[in-house]
């Protein structure tokens, strides 16, 4: 049993309770984001502003605000000095609704927690945006009304970076960027989603840990092509534009990546190596002297440890024939990769070629990101605040850097930040953190409520 963190006030319930309410109000909304500007429902997200503003008055009353975009947002909290400023970061887009959910998607249904539900949860919020992202958006918002309840000013400038098109590498972020750097704004540190307090996360290590995010996959995506003749299904062809399609794919499936541990993997090994079960220990405890024993180890132990160490392609959309008893006369296959630090897109698109190794089919970069900079983690005053911060709230996790596997919209900060930090102050269990992007997303009241807490203790201690 996990206990409670000692972050909690005398009021904790009643702050519970309220906090709860307003993140079950936002849920509520689907504002989900697509790349077509007219398959958007506008009026979604204008009710999400409005809604924002009702629940967070004294936010809206003493922070500047500047619309950015279409719906995104940037405050500024004045603080007793600009020198350091901060950035955090959250987004109000979603995903949209997949699968067969235990409950409404956008219900923000307050339900029995499910078996295995960590931090000991009774109650949890189950909806789309629980946890990507409109929980950590929430908890920022709270934090900060909370602190402005009490007549607090923050010791740095306060900047919250809400995007609305997160989900699509839409324009909010890079517009935030800029309007920061004609002010002459560059950030102390940047925070925004990314790890979280987790639970599960590696075999046979039963602390949560606390991984950070220091860097993040470039997110890259192509497109496989084949164009034919097509005609009709009575009169086949060899190798038409399928069965050509369906030959590269398999190939990409037999020719993976290079796999290594970069830095920041060596060093999340080495500070979970005391808590792992014997045998795995010494082997951990040597990670940077034996990095190819670890990087095996990591493969093993499954998809979510195996994405640390190499750049992956994965074949997520197929297109072919509009008809059953039509050949197709082009079929298309959308591969998502993303990109580890060490790569480039340049030698991904090479290794890409190599593996199909067949001039008929074509690949087209849809969108291309390099993998961003590694912030600093080791004897770093930022990286230690947050350090700080968890072990205060949660003093049994392990707090430690760890590479993003997926992308955020922190990563068009870096133009501005040399330390740009990806970390959700929030409990999750390893069927959670499965959720995100799938169905039955959930979020832990208390782990909620613990979150706002996080947020409003890193406030208070940004350092004068």
């Amino acid at each position: 049993m996990v206990s409670p963190s000692p972050l909690r006030p005398l009021e904790y319930d009643a702050l519970k309770d309220r906090a709860v309410a307003k993140l079950q109000a936002l849920v509520r909304i689907p504002t989900v984001s697509d790349r077509d500007p007219d398959e958007i429902d506008k009026a979604s997200f204008d009710r999400f502003l409005e809604e924002l503003r009702h629940h967070f008055p004294l936010l809206h009353k003493h922070l500047d605000l500047t619309r950015i975009h279409t719906h995104g947002l940037l405050f500024h909290w004045p603080g007793l000095s600009d020198q350091r400023p901060v950035v955090l970061m959250a987004h109000l887009d979603v995903v949209p609704v997949e699968g067969e959910w235990q409950h409404h998607a956008f219900g923000a249904d307050l339900v029995d927690a499910p078996d295995g539900s960590p931090g000991g949860d009774k109650k949890v919020v189950w909806g789309r945006g629980t946890l990507d992202d409109k929980g950590c958006l929430t908890a920022i918002c709270e934090a900060v009304e909370r602190l402005l309840e009490r007549g607090h000013t923050p010791n740095q400038d306060l900047w919250l970076s809400f995007g609305a098109d997160e989900e699509v590498s839409g324009k909010c972020a890079p517009k935030a960027v800029e309007h920061l750097r004609e002010r002459g704004v560059r950030p102390w540190f940047v925070l925004d989603e990314g790890g979280a307090v987790a639970h599960e996360a590696f075999p046979g290590v039963k602390p949560a840990i606390a991984v950070i995010g220091v860097t993040e996959k470039g997110v890259t995506s192509v497109e496989l092509r084949v164009e034919g003749r097509g005609g009709h299904a009575s009169t086949p062809a060899k190798m038409g534009p399928t069965a050509r399609l369906a030959r590269a794919i398999l190939r990409l499936e037999k020719a993976p990546f290079h796999a290594s541990a970069p830095a920041p993997t060596i060093e999340l090994i080495s500070r979970i190596a005391p808590h792992a079960p014997g045998p795995m220990r010494a082997i951990m405890k040597r990670a940077s002297n034996r990095p190819n024993i670890l990087t095996r180890a990591l493969i093993a132990a499954g998809p979510e440890s195996a994405a640390m160490t190499r750049t992956t392609a994965t074949v997520t959309t197929l297109q072919g024939s509009p008809a059953l008893n039509v050949i197709a006369s082009t079929a298309k296959a959308g591969v998502n990769i993303r990109i580890m630090v060490g790569d480039t897109v340049a030698t991904v698109m090479d290794h890409l070629s190599r593996a199909v190794h067949d001039k008929h089919v074509h690949l087209d970069v849809i969108e291309a990101n390099e993998p961003s900079p590694i912030s600093p983690y080791d004897d770093d005053d930022a990286f230690r605040l947050l350090e700080s911060t968890i072990a205060e709230a949660f003093p049994d996790a392990v707090a430690s850097p760890y590479v993003q596997t997926g992308a955020t919209d922190s990563r068009f900060f870096t133009a501005i930040c040399e330390r740009v930090y990806r970390f959700a102050p929030f409990r999750m269990s390893k069927a959670q953190r499965q959720a995100i992007h799938s169905y039955d997303e959930y979020l832990g009241v208390d782990a909620f409520a613990e979150g706002v807490l996080w947020y409003e203790r890193l406030i208070e201690q940004l350092p004068d």
